[in-house]
């Protein structure tokens, strides 16, 4: 079922009322009350209609709902620089239209062409635009450069603010540590990631704090890369939670084509959770054509990861079959499964956005992040490590260096539930 314009209205305006009351009372841009709201630097590769920079940074624009009505973030876009100008770029316009300057560089977008930091934070978005892919078939979008001019201009002030990239921190482990140490060692507030682990669930269930988490497997679909990183950080925002924490990962392994469904036969992932994650899927599209599920899937892909404490993730890419990320998951010594699909709006104002910035401005009022960049980080080497398995054949890669741990304290809650379920194809 699809999601009227209304209808999103409603659900982000009594999500933003119930997160922070004072948004219904946010003025509109150029207002003389703008002054006074925390002032934030965009960053992005390209800013064109339904790229990641619009949807996000465009919501301090026009709001939460896109169209200049409703509420809005308790922030103001001060600058804004892109790295590229295609020819459906909107940043002009709308620069010229809202009264926000676009600038030349990066370090003018946080200085205002003075010699201090002149603003309060800063979103990274750097998600599209003409950039080649790497050798295993990850986009480079230039993440390190762009982050590397943030810190230089943090560094030159003595001082660092908050910073939200979106989506992995690069497309490969080396820049991605890179990033997250360099942001460490300038005390950065620091957040990143995906829009999965902070919104719509269906049905509205976590897993337990502090439990012994056996085996998770979901479903995916949609590129390696872009759809893939969204599957890890689904994954990841439900293992993080078990007891001890986050551990690191010992080994990844990516299979292919018939090698799937040996895998599967063969038990190397549980049939049962198998089940459930299919059964998750509102759309069972393969039955409409009278296939089975294996024959709608042409090139079905497996991704076998293995935490360093045991635990075991397996993540299936089922273009042709699935439209959305579903999970499901067993404790130890427990029969029981539980199971869940993770929904997005697929169409405008694609309202899950709305919750990422409103965790970036959660950060940017406490100065701490909303929840860890080291999910992220792992995220991010996981998904470097299993492109770099696909590349070689499948082989299992032993990764000594994902021994990220850290514990989150993050807690999601089901945003305010709109009148008909959040958009699925």
């Amino acid at each position: 079922m699809r999601i009227s314009s209304l209808q999103c209205f409603i659900l982000v305006a009594t999500l933003s009322f119930a997160t922070c009351q004072c948004h219904a009372q946010q003025p509109t841009p150029g207002s003389t009350e703008v002054a006074s709201l925390p002032k934030i630097a965009g960053i992005t590769t390209v800013f064109r209609k339904n790229s990641h920079a619009e949807v996000i940074i465009g919501r301090l624009i026009r709001g939460y709902s896109l169209n200049d009505e409703g509420p809005r973030p308790a922030l103001t876009l001060t600058s804004l620089f892109t790295d590229q100008v295609p020819k459906s770029d909107l940043s002009r316009a709308w620069g010229t239209q809202y009264g926000f300057p676009i600038v030349d560089s990066v370090n003018e977008a946080l200085t205002h062409g003075s010699k201090t930091l002149n603003v309060d934070g800063v979103l990274l978005v750097a998600e599209h635009g003409d950039y080649e892919k790497s050798a295993t078939g990850n986009k480079q979008f230039p993440k390190r450069r762009l982050f590397g001019e943030v810190a230089r201009a943090f560094e030159k002030a003595g001082r660092s603010v908050p910073v939200f990239s979106d989506k992995h921190l690069a497309d490969n482990w080396d820049d991605a540590k890179w990033i997250y140490d360099r942001a460490k060692e300038l005390k950065v507030p620091f957040m990143a990631g995906s829009s999965l682990p902070v919104l719509w669930r269906y049905p509205p269930v976590d897993t337990r704090r502090s439990s012994n988490i056996e085996e998770i497997v979901a479903v995916s679909y949609g590129s390696l890369d872009a759809y893939g990183f969204h599957a890890l950080e689904m994954v990841q925002c439900l293992v993080e939670r078990r007891a001890g924490g986050e551990t690191g990962v010992r080994s990844v392994q990516c299979l292919t084509g018939d090698e799937v469904w040996e895998a599967r036969d063969a038990g190397l992932f549980s049939s049962q959770l198998y089940e459930a994650t299919v059964d998750r899927l509102p759309v069972k599209r393969w039955t409409k054509r009278n296939k089975t599920l294996e024959e709608s899937v042409r090139e079905p892909v497996l991704w076998m990861v293995e935490y360093r404490d045991g635990l075991r993730a397996s993540i299936l890419t089922l273009n042709g079959a699935a439209t959305c990320w579903t999970a499901a998951w067993k404790y130890a010594g427990e029969k029981r499964i539980e199971s869940t699909r993770f929904q997005v709006q697929e169409e405008r104002p694609y309202g899950h956005f709305t919750f990422l910035v409103q965790g970036f401005e959660k950060m940017i009022e406490t100065g701490k992040p909303t929840w860890p960049v080291e999910r992220t980080l792992l995220t991010s080497g996981i998904l470097d490590a299993l492109l770099t398995s696909k590349l070689n054949g499948g082989e299992k890669l032993a990764t000594p260096w994902l021994d990220v741990r850290y514990t989150s304290d993050y807690e999601w809650k089901q945003p305010p539930e709109p009148t008909v379920e959040a958009t699925s194809k």
